[in-house]
């Protein structure tokens, strides 16, 4: 309850009634991302996100995630980031929601963490928890990352070939080695995106899924980052940004569970 940002879905109260009981949040017409990005089929969602929406609710959802990190004190780590847990109001602007299995922490520094029982999504949890159950704030900013990466390509977190099951990182990183962003940004855009943005977008998106939390940035940085990005798409100019440091990364891809 006391916990408020405007990038986050606001709790109203609760009801009880005999052995029912229901939390109460703010209404939000749009659903959530995960019926806008893969629910196409849906005969009730026929639109298709376009490139600046889709930058949009990445920022959003990136300050919601600062607020929880940077901003609460303890600071709160979600644990459970995903499409279907980022809503959208009546103008596509998303807000985050279901803090069921959130943590605070005791201290507000990045490397701070605490050692707790694996939860969250498969596809989106941090390898790195999965190796050693400590989880901190970069925890989240991974799944961020994957996330972020679903917008780019349209694509969930699993892909399903003829073969196996594959995570979006382990298919997207040969793409980004071919440098043909045309193979990675979701096809049903058409060619109504900016290059250079998509190729910022993919940047951040593979920065924050590094393997180890020591890779990644802190939320804050992913918003200045992605503020640039849309700054770029919306003014289509070529002027150089700040390039993230890609080339030094060495990235073992996680396993689609």
């Amino acid at each position: 309850m006391i916990v408020h940002h405007k990038n986050l879905v606001s709790l109203i109260g609760y009801c009880k009634e005999d052995d029912h009981m229901a939390l109460v949040y703010e209404f939000m017409s749009n659903g959530n991302l995960r019926q806008h990005l893969f629910c196409m089929d849906d005969a009730t969602n026929t639109t298709v996100l376009n490139w600046n929406q889709r930058l949009q609710i990445a920022a959003d959802a990136a300050q919601g995630l600062d607020y929880l990190h940077n901003g609460c004190k303890p600071p709160i780590v979600h644990r459970d980031l995903k499409p279907s847990n980022i809503l959208l109001t009546e103008n596509m602007r998303a807000k985050i929601a279901d803090f069921g299995l959130s943590r605070a922490f005791s201290t507000d520094t990045s490397t701070s963490s605490i050692s707790t029982t694996l939860a969250g999504t498969p596809g989106y949890i941090d390898p790195e928890l999965h190796a050693s159950g400590t989880l901190n704030k970069k925890s989240d900013v991974y799944s961020f990352g994957i996330i972020l990466f679903e917008l780019i390509t349209g694509l969930s977190v699993q892909i399903k070939n003829t073969e196996r099951i594959m995570h979006i990182v382990e298919w997207v990183t040969p793409m980004i080695e071919e440098g043909d962003i045309r193979k990675i940004i979701d096809p049903r855009l058409g060619n109504d995106f900016d290059v250079n943005a998509a190729w910022k977008a993919v940047e951040i998106a593979m920065w924050c899924a590094q393997r180890t939390s020591k890779q990644r940035p802190d939320i804050s940085q992913v918003i200045a980052e992605l503020k640039g990005c849309i700054g770029r798409n919306d003014e289509n100019v070529q002027s150089e940004m700040t390039s993230l440091e890609m080339a030094s990364y060495s990235y073992t891809l996680p396993e689609a569970r």
